[in-house]
């Protein structure tokens, strides 16, 4: 008896609970697996196995008579494992994390036990999350240079930044800020000013050391747009500006004798007198009536829009709007009875035809997407030309000339023109919309959209306008 009980002993040692040697590295949001199995093979079914976090008394998951008991489960682990056990006869099982998150990342182990065996296994989880792709912001002229921002969101663990210019040459942060969300991923925010010199290109990356990966955003700045400090780069620049200027003078005025042969065969006629008095939008709110104002009347800090009074359609006509630096603001013309629309369904499918501008920093018209414009000048005073039977209406910049964006569609109706200067969203330029008078003998020299030719608006003065 002695000798078989001495065996048993034995044979008991031998058995030992086998689990991950490594640390096991898991991905914020996906899955990871913890495998156990008793070396060598022997039948766990009828055994109590249990998965624990750092302690036997922080249950995971516990399997217990032949089944799965939930009752002692921690809350952060409740509808997020399962248990596989097809290998359970060979002693080998298998508990499945769902949704992993920075909290899970910790020590871990399962034991099993029966009665006449006891015996567990532990391992490190390491938890990592790479974050979304940087995006770089050019926030304007700084300390004689350009400040550049960029942002990235989602990383876990904590993130290291870089800058680096096109020679791949480290430049230092001007700030760096990180932040943690109720997840406990990590956003990174750093800004950079580049001075002249550093142009080309501009990257941006952010690294998970831990996964040893890392994301970049690239930019191309042009050492031209950065603010000079060489005197002699100044004069170079302020020459060439002359020339150019002189250049576009004398282009025009080959232009303008040009346009005056044609006129023979048929001049554009500009219809510069298109509104008597605006009314109230009842599209848009109601707005109780007031004195009439002469041309120059100001449109400032409304919620509301407001309309022509006066209807078109037919014949061609031509108004001039200066927004000045006011950031926020919506021009063109809509149907006299097109029905309430708030701006985010506003398009030539529900009788708009509109040009804006949000925030200082992106204009754009409302086509059947918002479709963002990109302008070389931004513009002080916009020229808005409507030519009811060509079905064309075209925005113009005033302060050079230029052409801006041109609908084209079939008008199946009155048409009005359409203001709306929206609520000033605290910038230090809160300048008002005014509907800018045109004196008898104005001229207005603007670029046609189809072409490299330029048509001028006719003579005729722009009547006085009034709000209600």
């Amino acid at each position: 008896m002695l000798i078989w009980a001495t065996v048993w002993d034995l044979v008991l040692e031998e058995i030992r609970v086998v689990g991950h040697e490594e640390p096991i590295l898991a991905h914020v949001g996906e899955e990871v697996e913890f495998s156990c199995h008793l070396s060598p093979y022997r039948d766990a079914e009828h055994m109590e196995i249990l998965w624990f976090r750092s302690q036997a008394s922080n249950v995971v998951h516990l399997y217990r008579e032949h089944q799965e008991v939930y009752g002692w489960q921690m809350k952060q682990f409740q509808n997020r494992t399962q248990l596989i056990t097809e290998d359970i006869a060979d002693g080998s099982v298998t508990l499945r994390l769902h949704g992993v998150v920075p909290a899970d990342e910790g020590l871990y182990g399962c034991r099993f036990h029966s009665s006449d065996f006891t015996g567990e296994a532990t391992w490190e989880l390491e938890v990592a999350g790479l974050g979304s792709d940087p995006h770089i912001a050019i926030e304007g002229f700084k300390e004689g240079g350009i400040q550049l921002r960029c942002h990235s969101s989602g990383w876990y663990p904590k993130p290291q930044a870089q800058w680096r210019d096109h020679q791949g040459r480290c430049l230092p942060p001007e700030t760096e800020n990180i932040t943690e969300d109720v997840q406990g991923l990590f956003s990174l925010e750093t800004s950079v000013v580049v001075q002249e010199g550093a142009h080309s290109n501009v990257s941006c990356s952010i690294q998970n050391q831990l996964l040893g990966q890392k994301k970049e955003f690239v930019i191309h700045i042009a050492d031209v747009f950065l603010p000079g400090t060489s005197p002699w780069k100044r004069a170079f620049r302020g020459t060439l500006v002359g020339l150019l200027l002189l250049l576009a003078f004398l282009m025009m005025l080959v232009l303008y004798f040009f346009r005056k042969q044609r006129k023979s065969q048929g001049k554009l006629q500009v219809e510069l007198g298109m509104m008597a008095r605006l009314e109230p939008c009842w599209l848009c709110g109601w707005q109780e009536k007031g004195s009439g104002a002469g041309s120059g009347e100001q449109l400032n800090d409304m919620q509301t829009c407001v309309l022509s009074r006066e209807r078109f359609s037919t014949g061609r006509h031509y108004w001039e709007v200066h927004v000045g630096r006011r950031s926020r603001w919506f021009l063109g013309v809509c149907l006299a009875a097109v029905p309430s629309a708030g701006h985010a369904r506003m398009s030539p499918a529900t009788g708009y035809w509109v040009m804006g501008l949000w925030n200082s920093c992106e204009y754009f018209v409302l086509d059947q997407h918002r479709l963002p414009l990109s302008l070389r000048v931004p513009p002080r005073c916009v020229g808005i030309f409507l030519d009811v039977e060509a079905g064309k209406l075209s925005f113009f910049n005033v302060s050079d000339g230029s052409h801006i964006f041109t609908f084209t569609d079939t008008f199946s109706g009155m048409l009005c023109a359409y203001f709306r200067p929206r609520a000033h969203d605290g910038s230090e330029h809160p300048d008002p919309l005014t509907i800018c008078p045109l004196p008898v003998g104005e001229k207005r020299v603007l670029e046609e959209e189809d072409s490299d030719a330029w048509f001028q608006p006719s003579e005729s003065s722009n009547p006085a306008l009034g709000l209600w």
